[in-house]
């Protein structure tokens, strides 16, 4: 059974994310599990996602979720947009939510932690498109 899609074409600040991530070497976009995946030949990065908590599960319709520089995790983690994401946290797997407006999110920061996950995922041969 296919799972709904579960984020809006139209949505602004997915248009914007879907931009960025694509920006990468060898970087394309599926729809897995109703939700938006970046990646390369493994996903560096997803748009929305959803923790549980204390029993209920929780949406984060307009996120990315990342694998950040090991060196930044905790600080992201002190960060209150940060969340640990069901099933990929346990991996080292960090959400963010994004503001519902495209104009609040801070792109700049979108965009470092799409590299960060870029490069922890990414073939060797990609990475090194990223400095030539």
């Amino acid at each position: 059974m296919a799972h709904p899609q579960m984020f809006d074409d139209d949505d602004p600040v997915f248009q914007r994310v879907r931009d960025l991530a694509l920006t990468f070497p060898g970087a394309a976009m599926k729809v897995t599990h109703g939700r938006p995946a970046f990646f390369t030949t493994k996903v560096f990065a997803y748009y929305g996602g959803s923790q549980r908590i204390e029993g209920t599960w929780v949406q984060h319709e307009q996120a990315i979720m990342v694998q950040p520089d090991p060196a930044e995790r905790e600080g992201l983690l002190a960060d209150p947009r940060v969340w640990v994401p069901a099933y990929l946290g346990p991996s080292g797997w960090l959400g963010l939510t994004l503001d519902t407006e495209p104009d609040a999110v801070d792109w700049a920061e979108v965009a470092e932690l799409l590299d960060a996950s870029f490069r922890l995922t990414a073939p060797a041969r990609l990475v090194r498109e990223l400095t030539t």
